[in-house]
C-alpha cells in the first residue's frame, strides 16, 4: 500500500561531535588543512557515564552534546533573484496604450533578495566547515555565525550536488573543531544525537537511533532534474544516507550527526514528511563519504570520481527469476562500456556482483557508496557470481575520459572551454542593470566548435549552464569542467532586446 505522506524534502540536518583521536593531512595550494579524526577508543568521561554499556546503549547524552554544540554553526545565505513583470500583448496596447498598464509598459525585470538559512560543521581549526550543498547554492554572500555569537563572512570553496556537499571558509584560527568518526562502524539501533539550528531558533541538540543504513530516496535525482529540466543527467547521484528518527526541521541542512562519543558519522541533508517539518525520518550523509569528498575539493577543486563501466540493475526475488539468475541479491550487469574498468577486470554482461570489497551487495546505492569514496586509478575487490560460480575480481577504477589519472579542475575546465569553439565575456555593471540581472556571459564569436552546432547566436547572454547561475566566465568554465565527454550543456539565457528566456542544448 502506497504512503502519500512521503514527500521527500531538501532541507537542514544537524548534529556534530568530538574526541582525541589521529590527524589526517589534506594538501590545499601547498598548505596543510588539518582535520581530527577518530582513533576508534572510546573516551574515558563516556565510559564512566555508561558503564560496561556498549557504546551504543541509552546513557547520558551531556558529554556528546556539551563537545559538539561550539562545533556546528549556524550559516545564512543571501541570494538575488529576477522577477520579470509579465509583458502586457501589443494587442492590448494597440487599445489602450501603455497608460492602460502602469508600471508594465516595458515589462522591466527586477531584482530581489532572499535569505536562507542552514547549519554548518567545523572541520579544521583554521575555519573550514562543511555543509550541503543546497544551503549554499547560488548563494550571493555567506555569513557563518558560531555557538559564542561571533561572525564571519565565507566563501565558497567547492561543491559537489552529486551528493549534497559543499566546503566553505572563514578567515579565523584556534575554532573548535569536530572529530570525524567511522559511519561504517555504526549499527542499527545505535544512540545518535543531530545538531544544528533548526526554524532560525538556536543550537538544537536532539537524539534518536539509526533506522537504516544505505538508504537511497532519489531526492537528489529529482532535484538534479528540476535543475537541468530537458537534460540529460550529467552524472548519477550518490545517495546511500543514514536514516535516523532524531528530530530535525527546516534550518538544520547542514549540521551534524554523531554518535555517542561525539564523533561525527553523518551531515544532514534531508527528511521525509508530508509537511516539510518533522515527521520521523531524517537522512545524513555517511562521514566516509564526507571525507572523501571533502578532500577532494580542497586539494583538487572537484571530486575525483572513479568509474566501474557498467550498467547496473538491483536485484531482488522476482527480478532474479525474470533474468534466470543463480541469486538473488546484488547488482546485475546489463551492459559493459567498452574500454571501461569491468571490462578490463573480465565483468561480463550477465554477471552479478554480489561483493565489493568484502561486503555483500543489496543495493545500487550502497555500491556507488563504496565507489565513490575512492578515486581513479584505485582498485577495488570484486566478487561476482557468474553461472553460480563465484569468482573473485580485482577492478581498477577509470576517470571519466576512460584514464587512470586525476583530472584536476582546471584541467577540465580548459578543456570543455576549448571543445565550445566560443569567445566570451564578462557584463558590464551597466549591462547588468539594463537586463535587470545578477551577472552573466555574452557569446561574442563562435568559432569552430560545439556551439557552431547549435542555433546559438552571437550576443547571446548566458545567465545558467546545467541549473547553475553563471554571473562570470569563470562561472561557466567551472561549469563546463564538470560536464564528460557525450553528454550535454544546457544554456539558459537571452538576446539584449529580448526578455524572453532561451534554452540551447549543446553536444559534449
Amino acid at each position: 500500500m502506497k504512503s502519500n505522506w512521503k514527500v521527500l524534502v531538501l532541507i537542514a540536518l544537524l548534529s556534530s561531535g568530538v574526541t582525541l583521536a589521529a590527524y589526517n593531512l589534506l594538501g590545499f595550494n601547498k598548505r596543510d588543512v588539518i582535520f581530527t579524526e577518530s582513533a576508534g577508543s572510546p573516551m574515558s568521561r563516556l565510559a564512566s557515564l555508561t558503564g560496561n554499556a556498549p557504546s551504543g546503549a541509552p546513557g547520558d547524552f551531556s558529554y556528546a552534546a556539551e563537545a559538539v554544540t561550539p562545533t556546528v554553526v549556524h550559516i545564512r545565505t543571501t541570494i538575488t533573484r529576477t522577477v520579470r513583470q509579465q509583458q502586457v500583448p501589443d494587442i492590448f496596447r494597440d487599445f489602450f496604450g501603455d497608460e492602460g498598464f502602469p508600471g508594465q509598459g516595458q515589462g522591466r525585470p527586477r531584482r530581489e533578495q532572499g535569505q536562507a538559512s542552514g547549519s554548518g560543521v567545523i572541520i579544521s581549526k583554521d575555519g573550514y566547515i562543511v555543509t550541503n550543498n543546497h544551503v549554499v547554492q547560488d548563494a550571493d554572500e555567506v555569513e557563518v555565525v558560531m555557538t559564542d555569537k561571533r561572525s564571519f563572512k565565507a566563501k565558497v570553496v567547492g561543491t559537489d550536488p552529486l551528493t549534497d556537499l559543499a566546503v566553505v571558509k572563514v578567515e579565523a584560527n584556534n575554532l573548535p573543531s569536530i572529530t570525524l568518526g567511522d559511519s561504517d562502524g555504526l549499527k542499527l539501533g545505535e544512540w545518535v544525537l543531530a545538531v544544528g539550528y533548526p526554524l532560525d531558533l538556536e543550537s538544537t541538540v536532539t537524539a534518536g537511533i539509526v533506522s537504516a543504513k544505505g538508504r537511497g530516496i532519489g531526492i537528489l535525482s529529482r532535484n538534479q532534474q528540476q535543475q537541468q529540466p530537458g537534460g540529460k543527467a550529467v552524472d548519477t547521484p550518490i545517495e546511500s544516507f543514514i536514516q535516523t528518527d532524531a528530530a530535525i526541521n527546516p534550518g538544520n541542512s547542514g549540521g551534524a550527526l554523531v554518535n555517542l562519543r561525539g564523533e561525527l558519522v553523518g551531515i544532514n541533508s534531508a527528511i521525509a514528511s508530508a509537511t516539510g517539518y518533522y515527521s520521523g525520518y531524517g537522512f545524513a550523509v555517511p562521514v566516509s563519504l564526507v571525507k572523501k569528498v571533502t578532500a577532494d575539493l580542497l586539494k583538487y577543486g572537484n571530486v575525483q570520481r572513479g568509474y566501474i563501466g557498467i550498467l547496473p540493475r538491483e536485484l531482488d526475488s522476482k527480478t532474479a527469476t525474470e533474468l534466470g539468475t543463480k541469486v538473488g541479491r546484488g547488482i546485475y550487469v546489463e551492459s559493459v562500456t567498452e574500454n571501461g574498468a569491468a571490462k578490463a577486470a573480465g565483468i561480463q554482461k550477465g554477471d552479478v556482483i554480489v561483493k565489493m570489497e568484502g561486503q555483500p551487495l543489496d543495493s545500487d546505492a550502497q555500491m556507488r557508496e563504496i565507489v565513490g569514496r575512492r578515486r581513479p586509478g584505485d582498485v577495488v575487490n570484486v566478487t561476482i557470481n557468474r553461472g553460480g560460480s563465484e569468482k573473485e575480481l580485482k577492478l581498477e577504477l577509470r576517470n571519466r575520459n576512460g584514464g587512470r589519472d586525476v583530472i584536476k579542475k582546471e584541467e577540465m575546465a580548459v578543456a570543455g572551454m576549448k571543445s565550445l569553439g566560443a569567445e566570451f565575456s564578462n557584463l558590464t555593471d551597466r549591462e547588468r542593470q539594463q537586463l535587470g540581472v545578477n551577472g552573466g556571459v555574452r557569446v561574442t564569436k563562435i568559432l569552430d566548435g560545439k556551439m557552431a552546432e547549435t542555433d546559438v547566436e552571437e550576443g547571446f547572454i548566458i545567465v545558467k549552464a546545467n541549473g547553475k547561475n553563471v554571473k562570470t566566465v569563470k562561472d561557466l568554465e567551472t561549469i563546463v569542467g564538470t560536464v564528460k565527454e557525450g553528454e550535454g550543456l544546457l544554456l539558459i539565457g537571452m538576446y539584449p532586446n529580448s526578455s524572453r528566456m532561451i534554452y540551447y542544448a549543446v553536444p559534449m
